[in-house]
């Protein structure tokens, strides 16, 4: 990813706090995040503005993060999406690859994995772009 570009980071999780915090350590790492805290909010956001990488939580009130999931790829398809859980189960990480996820992740996870993951979705992006 080139420097001029600081990828854009939509996160999208129901708890205020989590949002907040993880939104401000995103920034400090040099990333443009823009919150939503519902599949809803984050459909919206994402016919606003341009996001690099989706990071959506599973569980959420109202529409769930697979299905939000399964929405955004369906309106968006190039765009890259991390999920987050807080169960780890086979089921889960097999749906979220069918439908067309980048990764997940267990929560709670450290600032690391997740800049970790997003700055391999960004590449797994980038590469598609160019192929």
């Amino acid at each position: 990813m080139s420097g001029a570009h600081k990828a854009r980071v939509l996160l999208v999780d129901d708890e205020e706090r989590f949002r907040i915090t993880t939104s401000r350590l995103l920034g400090v790492r040099g990333f443009q995040v823009g919150p939503a805290a519902s599949g809803p909010e984050a459909l919206e956001e994402l016919e606003r503005n341009p996001y690099d990488v989706v990071v959506l939580d599973v569980r959420m009130p109202g529409m769930s993060g697979i299905q939000a999931l399964a929405e955004i790829k369906r309106r968006q398809p190039g765009v890259q999406v991390l999920i987050l859980t807080g169960q780890a189960s086979v089921d889960i990480a097999v749906e979220i690859m069918r439908l067309g996820g980048s990764d997940y992740l267990l929560k709670p996870c450290s600032m690391d994995e997740l800049v970790n993951k997003i700055e391999a979705a960004l590449e797994r992006g980038e590469t598609r772009t160019r192929a």
